[in-house]
């Protein structure tokens, strides 16, 4: 069952997104007043320079608060203010390597963050569906060839993934102590693999990496390229988040009151290097790529979603394959490199993947 994307739903929802000056949180702050949503953003300032949030004014159409989760008050008071129907969350301590180096911030974020975010969403009245966006490393990696499914057991090796799981944790605490009663929000948390697209600039991430040495005419350093990841581009579990939310509004919670993920089919789950290689090829003159000969801590090496439930009970399905999706990074980054208006790159490559997963879904 493959279901029509419902833009129409979201005119006049007041939305609050934490998280909006991320890259994953700027896309979707972008798309969600694209469809007519009145969209309330809080979060710290962006993490980089240049930055999506900053590079394709996604402020320009919301309302932005800058603060940190770690604040419960703050949190509290700009939620409470704005009273949403909608709370989509994805403020979070996002980076891997980052969390060896500061892991008491990366839980502090990432587990009490998160109770913050969910104890302020008690205090309003209007709020009908809560997505807490968490990642697919929140599963105990056992390294096996075959999709993590749902129901599998949270774990995580270093800080970052453990404090993921820590989340899920929270977040199933939170569903059936305060939000299963009628009249409560409906609250479901959501796992996506390795999410790329134009407008990253993080540290450490193998894209905004082999752009950054592109740019700069350097060979890209590659620290793992054997490394397997369920690469997808970060307008597909977008549309997911968004599909979910539309149905826990809707009051649905034995159905769609849990945990979900979002990954890419499988043939998309491929190595570093075949990412490299593409890439270099789409590029052009001047780029190119060498092995990392360092000590670097430990990343799971292979780990995939199975996606069927989503499938089955949702009607999502990944519709831009890789290949799609490097080609639109590529073109997003020229983009910006040749001085266009960021804003409107973003929007056309919306409409030009909604126009393809509803194509898709008639077929």
């Amino acid at each position: 069952m493959h279901k029509q994307f419902n833009s129409g739903f979201w005119q006049g929802k007041r939305v609050f997104l934490t998280g909006h000056t991320g890259f994953k949180g700027g896309w979707a702050a972008l798309w969600l007043q694209h469809m007519g949503a009145q969209v309330k953003g809080f979060a710290l300032n962006p993490p980089s320079t240049p930055s999506l949030f900053e590079c394709a004014k996604v402020a320009s159409g919301m309302q932005s608060d800058i603060g940190d989760i770690r604040d419960r008050e703050a949190i509290a008071s700009s939620m409470r203010a704005f009273n949403p129907d909608i709370l989509i969350h994805m403020a979070a301590q996002p980076l891997v390597r980052l969390s060896y180096r500061e892991p008491v911030e990366t839980y502090a974020t990432n587990v009490m963050g998160t109770l913050h975010v969910f104890e302020a969403a008690r205090q309003c009245p209007n709020l009908r569906a809560i997505v807490n966006i968490t990642t697919d490393k929140c599963y105990e990696n056992r390294e096996w060839e075959w999709g993590y499914r749902e129901n599998e057991s949270m774990g995580g090796h270093d800080p970052y993934s453990n404090s993921k799981g820590c989340a899920e944790l929270v977040t199933s605490a939170y569903r059936k102590s305060f939000f299963s009663a009628p009249g409560t929000p409906a609250l479901a948390s959501v796992r996506a693999g390795n999410v790329i697209g134009g407008g990253d600039w993080a540290e450490d991430r193998l894209i905004p990496d082999i752009l950054k040495a592109f740019e700069n005419k350097q060979p890209v350093v590659i620290r793992n390229p054997h490394a397997t990841r369920p690469w997808q581009h970060v307008l597909e579990p977008l549309r997911g988040y968004f599909m979910l939310a539309e149905q826990l509004y809707h009051d649905d919670k034995k159905q769609f009151a849990d945990g979900w993920n979002f990954g890419p089919v499988e043939d998309d789950a491929k190595p570093v290097q075949w990412i490299v290689d593409k890439m270099v090829g789409m590029w052009g003159s001047g780029a190119s790529w060498q092995l990392d000969a360092g000590q670097n801590p430990h990343e799971a090496n292979y780990l995939k979603l199975d996606i069927s439930k989503v499938k089955k009970h949702l009607g999502w399905h990944p519709s831009w394959g890789l290949q799609t999706a490097l080609q639109q990074i590529i073109e997003w980054h020229q983009a910006w490199l040749s001085g266009q208006a960021m804003q409107q790159t973003c929007l056309n490559q919306i409409n030009e993947y909604i126009n393809c997963s509803n194509k898709e879904t008639q077929q």
